[in-house]
């Protein structure tokens, strides 16, 4: 496969390979592509655990056990004023 590298992407892997880190600019590009690997996976659990929490709030609001807009903003106000105060 070959790849194009825009100057500046060029430089940043020159610069880690230059740093000592690493000794070759193929170890740079298979820890890029591991850590791109990490983050895709890390989002793709926060996209499943935020769809299973959301699916248990409709759950909830739909036995009627929801609470009023202005309650959760009045709770809101308060935390964010008491961490303001405990700053």
């Amino acid at each position: 496969m070959d790849i194009i590298l825009k100057p500046e992407q060029e430089k940043l892997i020159l610069a880690k390979v230059n740093s000592g880190k690493y000794t070759t600019v193929d170890e740079v590009i298979a820890e890029a592509l591991q850590l791109l690997d990490e983050r895709d996976k890390h989002y793709q659990q926060w996209v499943e655990d935020t769809r299973k929490k959301v699916a248990v709030g409709l759950a909830q609001l739909d036995r009627g056990e929801g609470i009023e807009a202005q309650t959760v903003i009045n709770k809101l106000k308060e935390k964010v004023h008491q961490a303001k105060e405990n700053k």
